[in-house]
């Protein structure tokens, strides 16, 4: 058993939980201290592989514990994700797998994510939400006859721009300040058949948008998304929508109030136990 382990601020908590949510290699354990405002990070993993490309990728402490039983922390892997009547988005790795889940869902459109580190596979609640809304959205356009296109801000496994161009998209982008995201989102594409996908390693931070696109989707940090309100609500093709998530209810009316500021119109927000995910318009100034 190996463990990595990090000290990290307790306001931040929740989010190292999306980062980990899914993630088969191990178990996230949160650890607060009566009047600290740190807490302390352990995965714990049955194989070095995982804890250490945690530390890779986030730093911190890797200690291989003595064996004992430890099935309290053993992590099976993550049962399939039905979204509408449209998808279901496995952890198929290899060309067999992909095979068994499309014969088990015959009637939808398989999404296969390989669970790798902090870069999502639509279990959690925020992405989850996001893949509903863009179905939503993407059969308003289908049944009006519109063509559309969609833009994945911080795409880490690229999953939403794949579901976009298997919805139809005909131009889809995806970006990612995190090049190993970039890599992976990349590897995802060509699994599931979605080449023509493009994924660049971009920090929307800097970013200065040169193109718009119809939909755009940011399931980021909600104080990354506070701060490139500017440059997404510029994204956005008239006409269009911005769909964001990543936010927690208690950073909900801060986060939509920096957007309202920025132009963006909220049409619909949708709770899903601690996280928000909000979509909507954008003014036309």
């Amino acid at each position: 058993m190996y463990v990595w382990s990090k000290l990290t601020a307790s306001r931040s908590a929740d989010t190292w939980e999306e980062r980990f949510a899914g993630n088969p290699g191990g178990t996230l354990v949160t650890t607060s201290f009566p009047g600290r405002k740190m807490v302390r990070l352990e995965f714990y993993c049955e194989k070095a592989e995982p804890a250490k490309a945690a530390q890779k990728q986030f730093g911190g402490d890797v200690r291989h514990l003595k064996t004992q039983n430890w099935a309290a922390h053993s992590s099976q892997t993550p049962p399939p994700v039905k979204v509408r009547d449209k998808f279901v988005i496995c952890t198929a790795k290899t060309q067999a797998d992909l095979k068994l889940a499309r014969a088990k869902f015959p009637n939808r459109e398989i999404i296969a994510v390989p669970a790798d580190m902090a870069f999502g596979t639509g279990h959690h609640a925020t992405t989850a939400t996001v893949l509903r809304l863009l179905v939503d959205a993407a059969e308003e356009r289908q049944t009006a006859g519109q063509k559309w296109s969609m833009a994945d801000l911080g795409c880490g496994s690229g999953i939403l721009a794949i579901a976009a161009d298997k919805l139809g998209a005909t131009r889809v982008w995806g970006c990612d300040y995190d090049p190993a995201a970039v890599k992976i989102s990349q590897e995802n594409a060509a699994r599931n058949n979605t080449p023509k996908v493009r994924f660049t390693k971009v920090d929307v931070l800097k970013w200065e948008p040169k193109q718009t696109w119809d939909i755009v989707a940011a399931n980021i940090f909600f104080d990354i998304l506070e701060s490139a309100f500017p440059q997404m609500v510029r994204s956005v093709a008239p006409g269009g929508i911005l769909m964001l998530s990543g936010i927690l209810k208690s950073q909900a009316k801060a986060c939509l109030a920096a957007g309202k500021r920025a132009g963006f119109v909220v049409e619909k927000v949708v709770t899903k136990g601690k996280w928000v995910t909000a979509l909507g318009t954008v003014k036309i100034r």
